[in-house]
């Protein structure tokens, strides 16, 4: 049963129903990995398995309810957590960080379901399958570990499946909207496609002379983006080794003084790219050209994060509205249709990570910060809905869950905290 369910979803990715085009098939592949030796994984001890609950902060040390407005805390980790990644439906998330671990644990109760292991270093990266059947870590050490859930019935038994080397750094984890096939960019300057459970390489793309510092399949899952820490940005056929275009530094309107941050728009056709210094560029796909600079963040600070976001309905086919946030503090909300802003959202310190709602409030935004804090904006005016307190330190990752109703976030402190996005009234009810 796994194998053929393994077989639909690989002839799922691999068909594209719409044109009858090929995304990927076996003659793409280029060698296989090996499995490391690596056995199904035991249960953890019961003391690994305690997670820390709201009711044990005080003796923690954290903070006092009085700042604190989070429904549910996981302290296990005990160190800065850098990563942090909600299931796609069910009550889990994924946290990884400085301690060289990763766990998987239940947002209801903080308890620990799979603890994550193997790694020699920092985990850095941490993303769940489109189907949330598998989930991937990414390290300093290279190694890109793979677990898969076993069975049907229950979503907190889970087994490790293999272990994917090459990189020499892990920078970020994506896997295709559509399938089992994961992306990965590494401080070496390549770019690395696997197909799981297999763990066959399908593509190592060459082409950056930096660290690769962000990249994303496009929404429609037939190209990938990539761009690296020397500027250079590439728009690659997964099937090819050769870069369907290219863009550095070369192009004066094109220096970014390195590029940190990218997001695609829901129709597939525009690119935001984010850089070191603060410049913000958008760019046509179809063209492979600039054709328009944002420039509503402070000179010098770097743009951290870009999403994008529908505040009427309409962005799956029009241009959209992009979210860029950066160091200064700011996110900045950028009608394409006009290449004109339509409001600045402002935090105490850097934004760290920016979060789109999804569907039936899509308007919504998610702003986590250095500042020590998350925030809910409606992206429709720019107006603060809720923010979100608890952490001591600087929050470097979030995550949305439960179809958007929590955000989980990751810590520098060591703590994750899950809140609702919006306000509740007295008797806990999500207010509209």
């Amino acid at each position: 049963m796994a194998a053929e369910q393994a077989r639909a979803t690989e002839d799922d990715l691999l068909d594209d129903e719409e044109e009858g085009e090929q995304f990927i098939t076996e003659d793409d592949i280029l060698a296989e990995v090996q499995d490391g030796g690596d056995h199904p994984m035991e249960e953890d001890d019961e003391e690994d398995e305690a997670g820390d609950t709201l009711g044990d902060l005080s003796a923690s040390g954290s903070s006092s309810k009085l700042d604190d407005n989070s429904v549910q805390h996981f302290l296990t980790h005990g160190a800065s957590v850098f990563v942090i990644a909600c299931h796609p439906t069910e009550p889990l998330a994924a946290s990884g960080g400085e301690d060289d671990l990763g766990y998987i644990w239940d947002i209801t109760d903080g308890e620990v379901i799979v603890k994550l292991t193997g790694h020699t270093d920092s985990v850095t990266s941490i993303a769940w399958s489109s189907d949330g059947e598998m989930i991937a870590t990414g390290g300093m050490d290279g190694k890109i570990r793979i677990w898969r859930r076993v069975g049907k019935d229950n979503y907190k038994i889970w087994e490790f499946l293999t272990e994917l080397q090459g990189p020499d750094e892990v920078m970020f984890l994506r896997w295709h909207p559509k399938g089992a096939v994961l992306l990965v960019g590494s401080n070496d300057s390549t770019l690395w496609l696997w197909q799981l459970p297999s763990g066959k390489t399908m593509q190592v793309f060459a082409g950056h002379t930096g660290a690769v510092n962000c990249g994303e399949f496009t929404p429609d899952g037939k190209r990938i983006i990539s761009a690296c820490a020397d500027g250079i940005l590439i728009f690659w056929d997964p099937r090819s080794p050769t870069p369907i275009f290219k863009l550095s530094p070369d192009d004066a309107r094109f220096n970014l003084d390195g590029i940190t941050s990218l997001g695609i728009n829901p129709s597939s056709t525009l690119a935001v790219i984010g850089g070191a210094a603060g410049g913000v560029r958008v760019i046509s796909l179809s063209k492979g050209e600039v054709v328009n600079t944002l420039g509503g963040h402070t000179e010098g600070e770097s743009i951290e994060a870009v999403v994008f976001i529908d505040i009427t309905g309409t962005s799956s086919t029009g241009p959209g509205v992009a979210v860029t946030g950066a160091t200064d503090g700011k996110a900045c909300i950028w009608d394409l249709s006009t290449m004109r802003l339509r409001a600045t959202l402002e935090h105490e310190d850097a934004i760290t990570t920016l979060l789109a709602h999804p569907a039936p409030k899509p308007y919504l935004l998610i702003s986590a910060s250095a500042d020590k804090t998350l925030r809910t904006w409606d992206g429709r005016n720019g107006s603060l809905l809720r923010t979100h307190k608890g952490h001591q330190g600087p929050v470097l990752g979030a995550s949305l869950g439960l179809g958007g109703s929590v955000v989980v976030s990751a810590g520098d402190d060591g703590l994750c905290a899950v809140y609702t996005t919006e306000a509740t009234d007295d008797e806990g009810r999500m207010q509209d």
